[in-house]
């Protein structure tokens, strides 16, 4: 069935959610994303994601599956692992877990006992709720301690690191976060791990595609577990992988299954594959440099407009600006952008002090607009739009002109034009 009859049966059968899907593909023609953890996926990953794949159920994996009818599903699912091998220079990878959440906990479960003690990134210096924070389960189960960044550079001080695991005595230590702008030290992390004989997690949700790419260190040598989703940098289906050596493997995979989940996505699993091999092209890594070139280019115009820049800079795929002194919060600047056709999230910046729902700053990523084609120069134009929109924000007038601009913009870059 493909997908021009899918897409009639579904507009018969459902008109509202059919509606709901157009709806969507306007918002995502007409609005410029900078959320950092969104990307838009290829027609062929698409494809993949929403095929009839997914009516097989397939617990176990390839050849052991616990029903019968799985050749197909094995081939999709032994190209996903094969490739995600080759992409990333591993010895084995998992490619099962629903979500990065899920890959997370499975790299735990293997890691750690409940009451053992993790030390992760905290969340207001760039870390992710699932790196201990008290509110998801990886702080429930776990004692979680959290290292910081220094309050001057905002950058992560590894010597504080050292101190802090060598005091807490963690039985994992996590390096990854979701809003910090540099790039990682891993070989810095190991050593630290090594001093205090505990086990290394890197979480790479945010960068996979820029470790692909060559523009940010690879994790892999240096960590036991590697996790990730195919979503964000890796321009994929929403899921989530892990990575590790040959030893782990066996205790890797039947955690997974059956210890926290039961029958795999096979579709989703089939759109990882197509997304491995879409990354392993040679046009990715060209793809990847841009991101970063992207992101450097907007970060600088953002502060040459009197943003002020956490850190000072970037060197991966997003960037974050501190509002205090522009006499506006994140959620403030998330609303006024998003009125003139702008999408960025508010996020917490070093040290936060107000409620994750206010917050004093944004994060701003170019995976997105990369992929719909811009470059270094169209940065500069959406620097300026955003800035405009930012400081003249009680004007409606100039919000409507911005406005205007941002859809000229937009128009030398077509989405999904082959949906028409």
């Amino acid at each position: 069935m493909g997908p021009a009859i899918g897409d009639r049966e579904l507009k018969r059968m459902d008109p509202e959610v059919a509606g709901a899907l157009e709806l969507e593909l306007k918002r995502e023609r007409e609005f410029v994303n900078l959320i950092a953890s969104e990307n838009y996926a290829s027609l062929a990953v698409l494809a993949a994601q929403g095929s009839i794949l997914t009516n097989k159920y397939a617990e176990g994996y390839p050849g052991n599956r616990y029903y019968s009818g799985c050749e197909a599903v094995d081939i999709a699912e032994r190209l996903a692992v094969s490739r995600a091998k080759e992409l990333f220079g591993c010895e084995h990878a998992n490619v099962q877990p629903h979500a990065g959440v899920q890959a997370n906990m499975a790299a735990y479960v293997c890691s750690l006992k409940p009451g053992d003690t993790m030390m992760a990134m905290d969340l207001t210096c760039g870390g992710h709720l699932s790196h201990g924070a008290a509110s998801s389960f990886s702080g429930k189960l776990y004692k979680a301690v959290h290292y910081g960044v220094d309050r001057e550079t905002e950058m992560i001080d590894y010597d504080l690191v050292a101190e802090i695991a060598r005091k807490e005595e963690p039985r994992l230590i996590v390096a990854g976060c979701s809003s910090y702008p540099r790039r990682l030290d891993f070989e810095a992390f190991r050593r630290i791990a090594d001093d205090v004989g505990a086990l290394l997690m890197v979480d790479m949700a945010h960068f996979g595609g820029l470790v692909v790419g060559g523009v940010h260190p690879d994790p892999v040598p240096y960590a036991d577990y590697v996790t990730g989703t195919t979503h964000k940098t890796l321009r994929g289906p929403r899921g989530g992988l892990v990575l590790t050596r040959e030893s782990n493997r066996e205790r890797l995979d039947s955690v997974v299954f059956p210890g926290m989940q039961g029958g795999p996505l096979m579709h989703v699993v089939a759109a990882k594959a197509v997304c491995f091999k879409e990354a392993l092209q040679p046009e990715f890594k060209l793809y990847q440099e841009t991101i970063v070139t992207n992101a450097k280019a907007l970060c600088e115009k953002m502060g040459s407009e009197g943003f002020r820049i956490v850190s000072g800079g970037t060197e991966t795929h997003l960037f974050l600006i501190d509002l205090r002194q522009n006499g506006l919060s994140g959620k403030e600047a998330q609303d006024v952008l998003e009125s003139v056709g702008i999408n960025v999230n508010m996020n917490e910046i070093p040290y936060d002090e107000t409620p994750p729902t206010v917050t004093c700053g944004i994060r701003i990523g170019t995976p997105a607009v990369t992929t719909r084609g811009m470059r270094p120069e169209h940065m500069d134009t959406l620097g300026g739009l955003i800035s405009r929109a930012l400081k003249e924000r009680e004007k409606e007038s100039v919000l409507a002109d911005v406005r205007e601009k941002v859809r000229g913009l937009l128009a030398g870059f077509p989405l999904y034009p082959e949906l028409d």
